[in-house]
């Protein structure tokens, strides 16, 4: 019987006990999860949608409210939560305090239309680490959402001095935040001291204190410099 010749093998022979080598696959890194809160369904479809269609991001869950936000919070566990500061049923700086007293690593940013001192250093305080407002450019969003993933606190520089400016101030008393609200309701100073148990006396007290403090000659100055600050809520 006439033998037949196997065909040469072309290139190098693998030498005998070599590990065979699997195919070369380039490995992904893995998507950041989102979670979005925001009571406006628009809005937070609209940013859902947009952060869905980032190849390095996914959402995985969107909340219409601030209990809605934690409970989802504590299902999912995303890398980053976007969240609107007033919201119903829990505040956006309450659902910041729930979620971080489960986890104070946890990654939140505030994106809101508040930019007021005191809605700022409230959110801070509480543990946020980005601060937004909702006209910021799409693609800036999207680099302080991969920013805070990696660890990062991102302020915009206008907001943190307004931070600066809140923090190196006088701060008003809670009995002085009190009587700021009641004067944002038209109450006299007896009305006032009437609804929270003090003397008339004690109450043109803290109203002094108040407009020291403010820098403001009037009430009405008051009250609209405190509305603005995100001190009181109209």
């Amino acid at each position: 019987m006439t033998s037949k010749k196997k065909p040469a093998r072309s290139g190098r022979a693998r030498p005998p006990g070599a590990p065979t080598r699997a195919p070369s696959l380039k490995a992904r890194k893995p998507r950041i999860t989102v979670l979005v809160a925001d009571d406006h369904s628009v809005v937070r479809e609209g940013l859902a949608s947009l952060i869905g269609r980032k190849a390095d991001m996914t959402v995985v869950g969107e909340a219409s409210n601030g209990r809605e936000a934690v409970d989802l919070w504590r299902q999912h566990h995303p890398d980053v939560t976007l969240l609107d500061l007033r919201m119903p049923e829990l505040d956006g700086v309450g659902a910041i305090k729930e979620i971080r007293s489960d986890d104070e690593n946890a990654r939140i940013v505030v994106l809101t239309t508040f930019d007021g001192d005191e809605d700022i250093y409230r959110a801070i305080k509480a543990g946020a680490k980005g601060y937004l407002l909702k006209d910021v450019p799409r693609e800036a969003l999207m680099d302080v959402i991969r920013r805070v993933h990696a660890g990062e606190t991102c302020v915009p520089v206008h907001l943190a001095a307004k931070l600066a400016e809140r923090v190196s101030g006088e701060t008003l008393s809670e009995r002085e935040i009190d009587v700021l609200k009641l004067m944002a309701q038209g109450k006299s100073n007896k009305e006032i001291g009437s609804a929270l148990f003090i003397s008339e006396g004690t109450v043109k007290s803290h109203v002094k204190a108040i407009f020291a403090k403010m820098n403001v000659i009037s009430r009405t100055e008051a009250v609209a410099s405190a509305t603005r600050r995100g001190l009181i809520r109209l």
